[in-house]
């Protein structure tokens, strides 16, 4: 195993250097981007205050609403003809968010994603199946760029065409299978409609990410496929795929590349800092970016951070894996729930398939959950789908027993047959709130 030198520095080392860059990067931005020039003669600060890295809680956070405030460009530091990238979010809820690399950018982020395979277990030499969407988004080339650095041959097929996959995967015989969780199911249940056992392919490691995914997921995918599943982090705001990957050896915690990128996680609603160790919200300064350097980033994923030197050697901050989103948080009569934790409980019970969906409904002034879960083949040939059947009602009981119980919330369950829920192309769809849909055809 070939450690990066950031790997293993000392934190005081570690430290040092990210504070060198941060007051570089300060530098930057204040001289090319007049919203952050802007903010930072506000609050009457300049990099000649930064001197031990704590002092970045001193400057202005950024958030998605400043980059689609200043859509397309307006957040660059460099001048057009540098810009050799774009990428950019789907949009779904507002303004894409823009992103913009140099040459040097992209030098940094492929070697970022390249020691990211390379920590979840990849090498020179494998076949990796690259299933993350291209184009637009950056998943796809970002995995595709790093895996080549590596030494990899990049299978580039991108999401979608599940058939294809499979013959793809049994011909080209891939050692590693990149995409998201869900659609890693979706590729394996396939295998099995069409008589292949997903755990007789030649498939060792699989690196997923791009949504959050429960423990008991991973044992799923593990035991599925007969493969080792590593949890890798990243969005196109900070850079892309590969801010932080889990290791093969410990898979506890997600090692943050702290030579390109400085972790934070504060408290979401005071957006004071919270200790190590504790959940809150991620926010991420860039360090070397060039083109569209960032200053503590709002990421909206919550999650915790350790610096606790790691079984595998390595001495950079670790942070835990995505709890969620707070935007995609669950907010039913003042309780407050993640999709993933759902999941985690879900994923115990034998006689589901690990595919759910939360719909929301407003019932006169009370907000209502309907949870919709799947049941196994084995379960359906028993009950013949009857809603009525005492098996289907036991489970209902004990799923609704379940989510009450860890959750706190109470949900109405439905329980559909197999490949009853429609699956995921891509990220997989978790909340389905008609609450929104209702006001805005109110």
């Amino acid at each position: 195993m070939i450690l990066h030198s950031i790997e293993t520095k000392s934190r005081s080392d570690i430290e040092e250097e990210q504070l060198e860059h941060l007051k570089k990067t300060v530098d930057h931005v204040f001289k090319n981007v007049p919203f952050y020039r802007g903010q930072f003669e506000k609050m009457d600060i300049s990099s000649n205050d930064l001197n031990r890295i704590d002092d970045v809680r001193k400057l202005p956070f950024t958030t998605k609403k400043d980059l689609r405030d200043h859509y397309p460009f307006g957040l660059f530091a460099v001048a057009q003809e540098e810009i050799i990238r774009l990428h950019a979010s789907s949009g779904t809820s507002g303004k894409s968010t823009v992103v913009g690399y140099t040459k040097e950018d992209i030098k940094s982020w492929t070697e970022i994603v390249a020691r990211a395979i390379a920590i979840a277990g990849g090498k020179k030499g494998d076949i990796l199946h690259n299933a993350y969407g291209y184009g637009l988004f950056t998943g796809g080339l970002g995995l595709h760029y790093g895996g080549e650095e590596l030494g990899a041959s990049v299978i580039p097929i991108s999401g979608g065409n599940t058939d294809r996959q499979i013959e793809i995967i049994q011909d080209f015989k891939p050692r590693i299978l990149c995409s998201t969780p869900s659609y890693a199911l979706n590729i394996a249940e396939r295998m099995m409609e069409l008589g292949i056992d997903p755990a007789s392919t030649p498939l060792e490691l699989g690196i997923f990410g791009a949504e959050p995914w429960s423990e008991e997921m991973r044992k799923t995918l593990e035991k599925t496929f007969g493969i080792k599943a590593c949890d890798i982090y990243g969005l196109s705001e900070v850079i892309g795929p590969g801010v932080s990957m889990e290791c093969h050896e410990g898979q506890n915690g997600l090692h943050i590349a702290e030579d390109h990128f400085l972790v934070e996680v504060i408290d979401p609603a005071t957006l004071e800092h919270v200790p190590d160790g504790a959940d809150g919200e991620l926010v991420f300064t860039s360090l070397k970016k060039e083109a569209l350097p960032i200053i503590r980033y709002r990421t909206g994923d919550i999650a915790s951070i350790t610096r606790e030197k790691c079984s595998c050697g390595r001495t950079t901050v670790r942070m835990s894996r995505v709890k969620g989103r707070i935007d995609d948080m669950i907010i039913v009569r003042g309780v407050n729930v993640f999709p993933s934790e759902v999941e985690h409980h879900l994923l115990q019970i034998p006689e589901l398939v690990p595919h759910y969906q939360l719909h929301l409904h407003r019932t006169s002034s009370l907000d209502t959950v309907e949870l919709h879960v799947e049941m196994t083949d084995s379960l359906h040939e028993h009950t013949s789908n009857d809603e009525n059947h005492p098996l289907l009602q036991t489970l209902k009981a004990e799923i609704r027993e379940r989510i009450k119980s860890f959750c706190l919330i109470s949900v109405e369950v439905k329980i559909h047959r197999p490949k009853g829920i429609e699956r995921s192309q891509g990220k997989a769809v978790r909340v389905v709130d008609y609450r929104k849909q209702k006001q805005l055809h109110s």
